[in-house]
């Protein structure tokens, strides 16, 4: 009994193994992540990049798109994982009553499988062959949570308060986290009330728009919600902590979400990404100032920095030893500027990324940045002030859903004038100010063979899976 048990395992593992290899050489699969930061739009990005692959009438810009014969849906390989509503979210954004679908909540997945024609010298003796393309949905929260894995509790605490003693979000906590004393013993009221308070700013910086909100389970907090893992705050280190004190069971607690919640999400889901995008709202930084834009610059170096950067041998592949190819950072809402202003947009993303975007090319990386609309929701119109042309756009208000008339402002072309007040923490812009108005989808026709209108997103897709197909 005990040798058939072993034979079989060593025959499941040899079939499991023969089958890995199978697949990686036959019927190979890309995991292409999508994360991004709070109101990127990463379900309207997945939505609007699954909708334009399957109908590629608007995506001229993916050179391979000749060569797809048939794309399909599949269901997801990890059963275990919710499936991504591609249909419930594409109806929400295309019906007769559109609108935006609901924010990511938690980690789900979709699979696309492509018919390709065959191409190359021997094109001739071969048949089709077979991509799968398994897109990854996850909260940008549980990403930026990946920068807290090589930090100790004294080094989070003190990089937390410092940035928060800075935001009128965090005056209730500051105060509450100030007035208590670590070196005391641990009373567990005092810690849950701690953790509720953070939490309330967490809440308070992610609708004011801030980008580091972290750790992200405290927001998004599933059955681990009341859990001791999350019941965890920054404090000032005392002088003395010592055993069963406040500042000693706040710091067994982080390792522990570090352990139990970051590292777990890490191997089982990041670590196997091929490809990355990370989207952001750069126009909505830029409307609410230069703190928020030098917040925003240190979040996407942190999320840089996360990945594990380099090229991908195909026997790595097979062995489980991934590494992140290629990262595209997509600055969003790209329908919300005229295109004369879309470089400008574009560049200023690029210079947020410059130093991070260095260290990822030296591992081997490919990372590039680019502005686009995953969905398009208004259109260009030329706004007459005072005897000047102004490039402006017409949407549909999602307050009111009246149409309105909008120009954000001129973004500078030199990307300096932008970060340079942002790292300097100046309060506000010097000699502008960039408006920002609420877009909702626009009512629209759908045309056989033609996806959603977008802007670039033919462009991102031909960077993050065209060399594969």
């Amino acid at each position: 009994m005990v040798l058939s048990a072993i034979t079989d395992s060593i025959t499941t593992r040899i079939d499991a193994a023969m089958a890995s290899v199978s697949g990686a050489l036959f019927e190979p699969t890309l995991r292409l992540g999508v994360t991004g930061l709070s109101r990127s739009g990463k379900t309207v990005f997945i939505t609007g990049l699954v909708a334009n692959l399957l109908n590629r009438g608007r995506m001229p810009q993916l050179t391979a798109a000749p060569r797809i014969e048939a794309v399909h849906l599949q269901p997801q390989p990890d059963i275990t994982l919710p499936r991504f509503d591609y249909e419930g979210h594409l109806a929400a954004m295309t019906g007769d009553d559109p609108r935006w679908p609901a924010s990511t909540r938690a980690i789900s997945e979709l699979r696309l499988s492509f018919r390709l024609a065959p191409s190359g010298l021997f094109s001739a003796l071969s048949g089709p062959r077979t991509l799968h393309l398994d897109i990854v949905d996850y909260p940008g929260e549980w990403l930026l949570d990946l920068a807290l894995i090589g930090k100790s509790y004294a080094e989070w605490s003190e990089a937390t308060l410092d940035r928060l003693a800075k935001r009128p979000e965090a005056a209730a906590f500051m105060a509450h986290a100030r007035a208590e004393d670590g070196s005391l013993r641990l009373d567990e009221p005092k810690a849950q009330s701690l953790a509720a308070a953070f939490t309330d700013y967490l809440q308070k910086a992610r609708a004011a728009g801030w980008s580091d909100c972290t750790p992200g389970r405290f927001l998004l907090p599933g059955d681990l919600a009341g859990s001791p893992v999350l019941t965890f705050a920054p404090l000032p280190k005392p002088a003395l902590t010592p055993r069963n004190s406040l500042w000693r069971e706040m710091e067994r607690r982080f390792d522990a979400y570090k352990s139990r919640v970051v590292t777990p999400f890490f191997r089982s889901h990041f670590a196997r990404i091929d490809r990355q995008i990370v989207l952001a709202d750069v126009l909505g930084a830029l409307h609410q100032g230069p703190q928020a834009v030098e917040d925003l610059r240190r979040t996407l170096a942190e999320v840089l920095m996360a990945f594990c950067p380099g090229g991908n041998s195909w026997l790595g592949s097979l062995l489980g030893t991934r590494r992140v190819e290629k990262i595209l950072f997509a600055a969003t809402k790209a329908d919300h500027l005229h295109h004369l202003q879309h470089p400008a947009l574009t560049a200023i993303t690029q210079a947020m990324l410059a130093e991070a975007k260095a260290r990822a090319d030296f591992a081997g990386a490919e990372t590039a940045a680019l502005s686009l609309a995953s969905l398009r929701c208004t259109v260009e119109e030329m706004l007459d002030h005072n005897g000047t042309q102004l490039p402006a756009v017409r949407g549909r208000l999602l307050s009111t859903g009246k149409q309105a008339l909008m120009y954000s402002g001129e973004l500078p072309s030199d990307p300096a004038r932008i970060l340079a007040p942002a790292r300097d923490g100046a309060a506000r812009w010097l000699d502008a100010d960039y408006a920002l108005m609420a877009f909702g989808p626009a009512r629209s026709d759908q045309t056989a063979g033609m996806g959603p209108p977008h802007i670039r997103l033919d462009r991102a897709a031909e960077f993050l899976i065209g060399d594969r197909l």
